[in-house]
């Protein structure tokens, strides 16, 4: 909606992205860094601001971050393997 801050940022301190609108949390997508991926096993976005497209926001967003960092992911969470399958500029990040 017109006037929303939408970010993305990382909370190390609690293994997840965040996600939030005006300040208030309204997803997340934990991670588990083993020192050599980063499993991703879970992404969920509040039901009520579903169908906006956060959860994708979301999923973009995290993703780029951890490229950036030249970080490999293993997508655990069906949404967010299913976001890098659609998306296949994002198959160079997936180890094994």
């Amino acid at each position: 909606m017109a006037g929303e801050v939408i970010e993305v940022s990382d909370c190390p301190e609690k293994s997840r992205y965040e996600i939030t609108i005006n300040g208030a949390v309204v997803g997340f997508c934990s991670y588990r860094d083993t020192g050599e991926v980063y499993l991703l096993p879970h992404a969920e976005v509040d039901p009520s601001v579903g169908g906006r497209g956060i959860g994708t926001m979301l999923a973009r967003q995290t993703l780029d971050d951890l490229r950036r960092r030249d970080i490999t992911v293993v997508p655990l969470c069906p949404f967010i393997a299913d976001f890098i399958k659609k998306n296949p500029e994002y198959q160079n990040l997936v180890g094994r």
